[in-house]
Order: structure tokens, then C-alpha cells, then sequence
């Protein structure tokens, strides 16, 4: 590859990342500044205060995004992936199944998960809730309007989601790009009225402000946060762009644009105190408040987008990890296998953004459930890091502990911080987060109950078939596929076939499913056929948590191997599990009760398998948990 090409190729990854990564963090500075010094706050706009602001948002913006996620998270790749649930899986993956370690990783990780969706959430709702908020500050008549425009937006928004995003998507780039531009042109001017502002890179204004504020720089910090919210896209979305586009875009365009804007906002605020309303949308005076609301609202629709696609990919994470039951999952994109929609993931999670809007009423009110899932990610994401770097790179214990423990005590801080906000708001994320995990933990404790059931009452399969070749079934035309569960013996499928029929297909397949730990598995990897006699074989089939589970298409693969698969002559017997919660040693009753139902409302396992729908069999089984 020519250099030039090279240069063009990064330049675009770069762009497209400003785009789609940043479209969170991006949108900060429509309500940051505004919280901070919101009435209910009690903090005074004075000239020190806003110094010290302006200088904990800087230098926060350093040592969160610059040095944790863009200089050190990112560097924890798994195969190329990031995101909460590649790192909870490259955490698990450093300690061995039987370790003392792996229950509280995987119990972590889920709740770094659930706090995602929690967070996930409030984003579309706070950003353009407060992009559409600026038109009250040109006519405050329409007030009243703000919140029916906000859910007509997001409603509109999700409402094509189904169509996919690669037409529009091409646009996010340019138009972020356009908005950070923006950002930076408004800071520069104001910052020119104001040129002492700049002396807010003096990191002893914050640290002076913390010390000398005490409790109220304590709770000062429950809305300082709202300048990192958005930090986890940077490594959730490391899979789409890698590392150096993310890198790239940070340093060269959204750092450099932010630090300008929230100084340009300082600036603001000590020229014009009364601009403390909303100091975004006065930056530039009455003329510009229309224009950028336009713009605002195209940026924060790109964030909310950004977070949907985000809710999609970590669903299907998952889903292939057993978190969660199967779900019908469309692709959108020919060309991009990432592109994806799932339907029930997002009607549930604009029904929860529409009662944010309508509950909240208002960004300053959302503002008080935006941040504490937000930080309680990071918190996750800086824990699973120390054991990743320790166990899984055996990086020196003492290394692991100064790298992690100073983001770790940033963490703690911002998270303790925003916990005050529970009573005021913070409990809504942190609900919706609860209820996520625990139906996760309960998913996966109820598959590994009716794992171990299945394995109890298993019959091995070599010497099933030892015994049934003595005397043979008949043999009849055809190749007969039978999905079989890791902890199967011979499958239910087959025992009722010769059961009722009496008959044997002359080719039998057992095809056994393998979830790994990993995004991708090569197609080299994927499968292993394994020859058991009289014309049976046993093929494992390895998947990802990012790969697309397709049968037939894994079947083709098997032609090295002697075996070739005649669509018309394939037949696919599957066990559709019963599940029946019993009395006992397993969960909760209520726990029991919810396993079930999502057990009976899963989707199909043939058509999760893009298996052809003419060419199955289902036998029904029952297993008792």
C-alpha cells in the first residue's frame, strides 16, 4: 500500500470517527457549563469559580479521555475489539473457569454492561432535549413546544431504524466535523475578549477551587462529569475505526475544539454573568441561536444515533456470549456486517427514552440522572482493566497498580460525587441498569441450570451409536443434521426420529455450537468434522461474540473436509426445550418464573441459525430447572 493511500485512508477513518465516536462526548458543551452553575447548585459565578471550572474540565479532559481510554484502555484490544463486553470477556479470558475470580468478573462486567444501557438511555433524551431547549432562549413562548419537538425527533429517530443508517451515515463525519469547527470558532472569539481565560490551563486553579470549596467543589463535580460523558464510545467503537483514527480525531480535532469551547464559555460568563442561562446558545448573540439549534440538534441526533447503533452491537455481544436470549436481528448493510437492527432492543429503549423526556421535562432535570451510569461504567472499565493488564499481560503487580489506581481514584470520586443525584434523578439509570442485569444474570444462570440438567440425563453418544449399529435402522435417502448442545449426549431430535420413525437418514450430522470468548473466530478455525463411523460425523463449530451465526454457510465450509451438503437433501432436526421451573436448589421462584418466559419468547433457534425454515424438523423436549 502506496504512503499516499495510507495518509487518504486514515484521513477518512478519521473523519467518519468524529462522526460516530465522538457524537456523545461531542455534544458536552450544549449543557455542561449551564449545570454547573445552575441555581440548585449554589455555586457563585464568580471570576475563581469559573477559572476553576474551566480548569478541572480541562485537565479532566486530559487525564479521563487523552491518558485512560485514548493512551491506555485502547491499548486493551481484544482481537481488534473494545466495548465493555470485549473487556469483561478478555478479563474472564486471563483467569481460568475454576479460578475464585471468574464469578466476580463476569458479575462485573454485567453490571458494566447494564449501566451502558442505563446510560444509553439518557443520551438521546438529555442531548436533544437540550439541543431543542435553545429556541426558548431566543422566544421563551415556546417553551411548552421544547419537549413535543424533543419526542418527535427521537420517535422519527427510531422509527428508522429499520431502514439502517448507511445512506445518512456518510454525513455524520462532515457534519461533526462542521460542529467541532463551530465549537472551536466560537471558543477562539470568545477567548479574544477574554484572553486571561486561558490562564484556566493552570491546573492550580482546580486544585485550588477543590481545596478551598470543600463540599460544594464535591458536588460541584456531579456536574463536571457531564464533560466526559460519552468517553466509553472512544473504545466501544474501537473495532469499527482501530486505534490510530480514534487517537487521530482526539488529539487533532474533538480535544482541541471542546478545550476551546468551554474557555470560549468561561470567557462568556465573565463578561456576561447573565449569560449563565445558557451559555452555548449566547455565545454569539440572538442572531446565532436559530443556527445552531439546527446544528445542535443535527449533532445530537448523530450522538443519539451513535448510542442506538452502540445498544444494537453490545445486544448482539450478549446474546452470542449467553447473557441474553436470542432476538431477532436484521441486517441493514450488504456491505457492513456491523450494521445491524434489533427490534426489540429498540422500541424497549425508546420507550424508555420517551418517559425520560416526558419524567424529566427538562435537560437541567435530566442532568440529574445523566453521569452516575456513566461514571459507574468507567469505574467497571478501570477495575477489569487492572485485571486484564495483571493476569492477562502479567504486567508487574506494582506497574498494574500505579497505572490503574490513579484513574481508579478519579473514577471513585466522580462516581461518589454523582451518587448524591440518586434521590434527584440518578435512580432512573440505575433502574433501568439493575433490570438489565439481573435479567443477564438470570438468563445466564438459567442456561447454566438447564446445561447441567441435559448433562445429568445425557446418554454418550459413542456408545449410543456402537449399541444402535448392531442391528441398523433403516437407512432412507438424504443428510439429516441434528443440533446438538454442548453438554448433549445422543439429541432428544434423534431418539424420537427412531422413536416414531424407525428409520436413520444415510448421512447423520451432529452439529455442536461453540460460543467463544472472542469477537472473531477465522474461518479456519471454524470448524473441526469429526468421522464416528457407519456415515455419522460430529461437527464443532466456533463462533465469536462479533460473528454471524449462518449454518448452511458453515456446512459449505465442511467440502475440505469429504462432506458436501445438498440443500434440498439436508434436513435439520432441532429440540425445542420446554423449560418448567420446579421447586428446588435452582433460583428464586421469581427468578424461575422470569427464565421461562424469556425462554418461551426467545426467538427460534433455526431462524436465528439462518437456517432455511423448509428444511426443519422440531421435536419438543422438556427440562426441568
Amino acid at each position: 500500500m502506496s504512503t499516499q493511500h495510507t495518509k487518504s485512508s486514515l484521513a477518512a477513518l478519521t473523519v467518519a470517527a468524529v462522526g460516530i465516536v465522538y457524537g456523545d462526548i461531542g455534544t458536552s458543551p450544549l449543557y455542561t457549563m449551564q449545570e454547573v452553575f445552575a441555581p440548585k447548585h449554589g455555586l457563585a459565578l464568580t471570576q475563581d469559580n469559573i477559572f476553576g471550572i474551566v480548569s478541572l474540565i480541562l485537565w479532566g479532559l486530559i487525564f479521563i479521555v487523552s491518558l485512560k481510554y485514548v493512551t491506555l484502555v485502547l491499548r486493551a484490544s481484544n482481537r481488534g475489539e473494545g466495548g465493555i463486553m470485549a473487556l469483561t470477556a478478555l478479563g474472564l479470558e486471563s483467569v481460568s473457569k475454576n479460578s475464585r475470580l471468574y464469578f466476580p468478573l463476569t458479575v462485573l462486567g454485567l453490571l458494566g454492561a447494564s449501566l451502558f444501557y442505563g446510560d444509553g438511555v439518557i443520551t438521546p433524551a438529555m442531548s436533544v432535549l437540550s439541543a431543542i431547549e435553545g429556541i426558548q432562549e431566543k422566544t421563551p413562548a415556546l417553551k411548552p413546544f421544547v419537549v413535543p419537538i424533543t419526542l418527535i425527533v427521537l420517535i422519527g429517530l427510531y422509527s428508522v431504524q429499520s431502514k439502517g443508517t448507511a445512506g445518512i451515515a456518510k454525513f455524520f463525519g462532515p457534519i461533526m466535523l462542521v460542529w467541532f469547527l463551530a465549537l472551536a470558532g466560537m471558543g477562539i472569539y470568545n477567548i479574544l475578549r477574554v484572553p486571561a481565560i486561558l490562564q484556566a490551563f493552570n491546573p492550580w486553579y482546580a486544585l485550588q477551587f477543590l481545596l478551598s470549596h470543600g463540599w460544594l467543589a464535591f458536588v460541584a463535580l456531579g456536574a463536571v462529569v457531564l464533560a466526559f460523558t460519552g468517553s466509553e464510545a472512544l473504545y466501544a467503537d474501537m473495532g469499527h475505526f482501530g486505534p490510530k483514527p480514534i487517537r487521530t480525531a482526539w488529539f487533532l480535532i474533538v480535544f482541541p475544539s471542546l478545550g476551546l469551547n468551554y474557555l470560549g464559555q468561561g470567557a462568556l460568563l465573565i463578561i456576561d454573568p447573565a449569560a449563565v442561562s445558557n451559555p452555548f446558545y449566547n455565545q454569539l448573540g440572538d442572531w446565532s441561536i436559530y443556527p445552531l439549534v439546527v446544528l445542535s440538534t443535527m449533532a445530537a441526533v448523530i450522538a443519539s444515533q451513535s448510542t442506538i447503533s452502540g445498544t444494537f452491537s453490545m445486544t448482539k455481544q450478549a446474546i452470542s456470549l449467553g447473557f441474553l436470549p436470542r432476538m431477532k436481528i436484521i441486517h441493514t448493510s450488504s456491505m457492513e456486517i456491523g450494521q445491524i437492527y434489533i427490534p426489540v432492543a429498540n422500541w424497549l429503549q425508546l420507550l424508555a427514552v420517551v418517559g425520560a423526556v416526558v419524567g424529566f421535562g427538562s435537560a437541567s432535570n435530566l442532568a440529574s440522572a445523566y453521569g452516575i451510569a456513566n461514571t459507574g461504567t468507567m469505574l467497571v472499565t478501570s477495575l477489569l482493566t487492572f485485571f486484564v493488564i495483571r493476569f492477562g499481560w502479567k504486567y508487574n503487580l506494582f506497574l498494574c497498580l500505579i497505572s490503574t489506581s490513579f484513574f481508579l481514584a478519579i473514577d471513585v470520586s466522580l462516581f461518589s460525587s454523582n451518587a448524591l443525584k440518586f434521590f434527584s434523578g440518578g435512580w432512573f439509570p440505575i433502574a433501568l441498569g439493575l433490570l438489565i442485569f439481573t435479567v443477564m444474570l438470570t438468563w445466564k444462570r438459567g442456561r447454566e441450570l438447564v446445561f447441567d440438567n441435559l448433562k445429568k440425563h445425557a446418554i454418550p453418544l459413542e456408545e449410543f451409536l456402537e449399541s444402535l449399529f448392531v442391528s441398523a435402522p433403516v437407512r432412507v435417502a438424504g443428510t439429516a443434521v441434528f443440533l446438538r448442545g454442548e453438554a448433549d449426549g445422543v439429541p432428544h431430535a434423534l431418539l424420537h426420529n427412531l422413536s416414531h420413525n424407525k428409520i436413520l437418514h444415510e448421512r447423520v450430522v451432529f452439529l455442536t455450537l461453540h460460543n467463544k470468548d472472542i469477537p472473531w473466530v477465522p474461518f479456519s478455525d471454524r470448524i473441526k468434522v469429526t468421522d464416528l463411523g457407519n456415515s455419522c460425523y460430529q461437527i464443532d463449530v466456533s463462533y465469536g461474540f462479533k460473528n454471524e451465526p449462518d449454518i448452511p454457510n458453515v456446512l459449505a465450509l465442511c467440502a475440505p473436509h469429504g462432506l458436501q451438503f445438498e440443500p434440498m437433501e439436508t434436513s435439520y432436526f432441532i429440540s425445542r426445550q420446554t423449560i418448567i421451573s420446579t421447586p428446588g436448589s435452582g433460583m428464586a421462584r421469581w427468578r424461575e418464573g422470569l427464565f421461562v418466559t424469556m425462554s418461551r419468547n426467545a426467538r427460534d433457534a433455526a431462524d436465528y441459525y439462518q437456517i432455511p425454515s423448509n428444511r426443519v424438523i422440531e421435536v419438543g423436549a422438556q427440562v426441568e430447572i
